[in-house]
């Protein structure tokens, strides 16, 4: 018998586990994983961005988590020796019609509590990105860069040492709530404890779906295609570039990114993908697309969004359509200059009336807590978030 149950190894459910753990030293806690490694989906393919909180609608759990996590992320690298670099960022405005835009963002980050945003002429952004090309920008300078694999390898190492056990290679395959306990039937054995925390990102709503069958969203696979600058290529890019994000759509938008290891990334785009681990465009998952696909939610986002999804498709399968979104902001930049990169699947909620969310979703089943949707700021957010969780967790353990 365990105290709690934490499902999921990304950075999310290591940093619930954690947070577990300093607050309740002593309890007997379990993590599962179904792949052999920690941090093998969606924290091991994101590109390493120390989000500041720039977009995220003032008061939602995006912007306070964001805010609070960020600053709690940094501590713990600077007491970890965990590399890290704030190197500011440049959302760039580069037709009349994404002024606006701009300025929303800076209301935004204002509100948010972010100092030091400024706007930036054309020249001011050359000062800064020498072959950067707009109209208007606006440097945010909290945003940075770190690998977040070794933060979450440097999470676990910290867990075992306050006595957690973490499993690998176990798949979940039913969840059973009872009155006063929770077992897990994984692969091999069954776990009992207290509570249980499923942070499974893009399996979360398979586990939450064992618990509550009428779940009203389902998680939809979006592909993200990156991009690098060979190293043969001119240096066009010092730290990070963005462009102005289109609000319809949960997306940022094709960017350049300094990476904290070396090399710079170019992308991502943001194609359905065939599977939830479909990580290369010939990948295929017959069950994950026809759930997809069979959703009403998903029918109404392709309605909506399919101008959109084309474009995104066209710059997946022609170099020279990418090449052409990156020129937007870096003129100079050619095909030859690029190399394929790594992809990442990024897990995005979506409800029956095919809005996709937004925020994170985290939702409470007697002595289960399924987190449903935890979309990128959710690594940089990560200490934060966890507490949040195990704020819920704690009072089940009485």
């Amino acid at each position: 018998m365990n105290d709690v149950i934490v499902i999921g190894g990304g950075i999310l459910g290591l940093s619930t586990a954690l947070s577990i753990m300093q607050s309740r030293p002593g309890t007997r806690l379990v993590l599962i994983e179904k792949e052999q490694k920690l941090a093998q989906h969606q924290t091991g393919h994101n590109s390493g961005v120390i989000h500041s909180g720039l977009y995220y609608k003032p008061g939602s759990l995006k912007a306070v988590n964001c805010r609070v996590g960020r600053e709690q992320l940094l501590e713990f690298c600077n007491r970890e020796h965990i590399p890290y670099e704030i190197c500011g960022k440049i959302v760039v405005a580069t037709t009349e019609a994404e002024l606006p835009r701009l300025e929303e963002l800076n209301r935004r980050g204002a509100a948010n509590g972010l100092s030091g945003l400024r706007y930036l002429s054309p020249a001011e952004i050359r000062d800064i990105e020498p072959h950067c090309q707009g109209i208007r920008g606006l440097f945010v300078p909290q945003a940075g860069i770190v690998d977040y694999t070794t933060v979450s390898i440097k999470y676990s190492e910290k867990l075992t040492g306050m006595g957690a056990e973490i499993i690998l290679g176990e798949p979940v395959c039913a969840i059973r709530p009872q009155s006063n306990r929770v077992e897990i039937i994984g692969k091999s054995r069954t776990w009992r404890a207290k509570a249980a925390v499923a942070c499974a990102g893009l399996q979360s709503d398979r586990l939450a779906r064992l618990t509550e069958p009428a779940l009203p969203l389902r998680i939809l696979p979006f592909r993200g295609e990156y991009y690098q600058l060979k190293a043969s290529a001119p240096k066009l890019v010092n730290h990070l570039i963005y462009p102005v994000p289109d609000p319809a759509f949960p997306f940022l938008g094709v960017h350049f990114t300094q990476m904290i290891g070396g090399g710079v990334e170019c992308g991502p785009n943001a194609v359905f993908a065939l599977g939830r681990e479909a990580y290369l465009k010939t990948d295929f998952n017959l069950q994950d697309t026809w759930e997809a696909l069979s959703w009403p939610g998903f029918r109404k986002v392709a309605a909506k969004h399919w101008r959109t999804a084309m474009g995104e498709y066209h710059r997946s399968f022609s170099k020279h359509a990418f090449t052409a979104a990156l020129q937007k902001l870096i003129p100079e930049i050619q095909a030859e200059h690029l190399e394929v990169g790594e992809a990442g699947i990024r897990a995005q909620a979506c409800d029956r009336a095919g809005n996709l969310l937004d925020d994170f979703d985290i939702r409470l089943h007697g002595n289960i807590i399924h987190v449903c949707n935890a979309p990128s700021p959710a690594a940089t957010a990560s200490l934060a978030i966890g507490k949040v969780i195990a704020d819920k967790v704690l009072p089940l353990l009485v």
